[in-house]
């Protein structure tokens, strides 16, 4: 009974990743939260679905379609879509209609369904069709410059586009990475030094509070089916 990710980064600056996943023997699973949007496609006894998911502040419960497989584009941090705020999107979702095993529909026109390798492409046309959009300065501030406006002006910029504040997005990005640095063996300590987490306690609250796990279950393997890619954390 397992989630089997596969997962790749992205060249695109629209892009942070693409992934793909098989559902088996798996009914629900502890979801993990992230800090980006993304369109998530899947298929399940010969039907065809497509979604737009959001930012996840917090882990939860997640049902999982039983014999799924599916492909999700996870979108650059600053991205956001035209029709929909991505503030609308945070612990939601959208799921898109009239969604056949070739196409779906989005913003009003239909688009041919992606796989793994075409992505992308599809990404590309929903910039230059300006569904997909993006915010210069907070990719500039993601990128570590500092921009000549005031820090209030920043902090509205990035609510604005991704429909969390700065420390949220560093704290859910580090438990994420402390997540992939367990699963890998490192020990608690270790991590608390590199991620800069004030003791073992303070990481063990932020694990419970954003990955749904304990340090032990993440060193020893964990327990039930978990949205989260572990392998990848530990390639990136």
């Amino acid at each position: 009974m397992e989630l089997r990710f596969g997962t790749r980064q992205s060249d695109s600056r629209w892009v942070d990743a693409v992934w793909t996943c098989t559902s088996e023997q798996v009914t629900e699973m502890t979801s993990v939260a992230g800090v980006r949007w993304g369109l998530v496609f899947w298929q399940q006894d010969g039907r065809a679905y497509a979604s737009v998911t959001g930012p996840e502040t917090r882990t939860g419960t997640a049902p999982v379609p039983e014999g799924a497989t599916f492909t999700g584009i996870e979108f650059a941090v600053g991205t956001s879509l035209r029709a929909v705020p991505t503030s609308a999107l945070v612990d939601a979702g959208l799921e898109l209609p009239d969604t056949t095993r070739r196409t779906f529909r989005l913003d009003g026109a239909r688009w041919e369904t992606p796989g793994p390798d075409d992505a992308e492409a599809l990404v590309e046309r929903l910039v230059r069709a300006g569904i997909v959009l993006g915010d210069p300065l907070v990719a500039e501030v993601l990128r570590g410059h500092r921009p000549d406006v005031s820090g209030r002006t920043v902090e509205r910029r990035f609510r604005a586009a991704t429909g969390l504040t700065r420390g949220a997005i560093r704290q859910i990005e580090r438990a994420r990475a402390a997540a992939g640095l367990l699963a890998a063996g490192d020990p608690a300590a270790a991590v608390v030094a590199k991620l800069d987490y004030f003791d073992e306690p303070h990481l063990a609250r932020a694990l419970r509070s954003y990955v749904g796990r304990t340090v032990g279950q993440l060193r020893g393997g964990a327990v039930g089916a978990i949205g989260l890619d572990l392998d990848q954390r530990l390639r990136s």
